[in-house]
Order: C-alpha cells, then sequence, then structure tokens
C-alpha cells in the first residue's frame, strides 16, 4: 500500500513539529519587564544629570565645610581673652 502524494510531507512537519521542545514557546513579556525596559530607555541621560548633579552636590558641601571651619577659628579666636594683633 502506497501512501497519498501529499502525506508524506505532512508525517514529516508533524514529526518535525513534535520534536521541539516546549520550552521554546513564545510568552509575551511581562509588564515588570516592559516597565523596566522602558525605564533604562528613558533614563539613560537622566543617569548621567543625576550623577553630575550628585558630585556638584558633594562639592558645594565641601566648601560649605571648609567655610564653616573657618568661620568657628573666626570666632574662637575672637572670643579667646588676650593680646589682639591689629
Amino acid at each position: 500500500m502506497q501512501a497519498a502524494p501529499g502525506t508524506a510531507v505532512l508525517a514529516t512537519a508533524t514529526r518535525a513539529s513534535s520534536a521541539l521542545p516546549s520550552t521554546l514557546s513564545v510568552r509575551p513579556p511581562s509588564v515588570t519587564g516592559a516597565l523596566r525596559a522602558l525605564e533604562e530607555l528613558l533614563m539613560r541621560g537622566g543617569q548621567r544629570t543625576a550623577r553630575r548633579n550628585a558630585w556638584t552636590a558633594v562639592l558645594e558641601d565641601r566648601r560649605r565645610a571648609k567655610d564653616r571651619r573657618e568661620a568657628q577659628h573666626v570666632l574662637e579666636a575672637v572670643a579667646t581673652p588676650g593680646p589682639r594683633a591689629t
């Protein structure tokens, strides 16, 4: 007995598709994954700006701390009794 002409092709395609593992199914991205990807895309330039702003704030804090130390020394020198330089 001989198979019909198109049946051999159909049987081969069925065997090939059943041989694929079930783990290869394509899943749509999760909402969390999509939001993370969108956040990464939008924050690329923002992260650079945030780092620059943070460094500027650090430098400003250091300047203010230096000014406070100098003011503290001046106040201590004025409050200390003794001869004053004129």
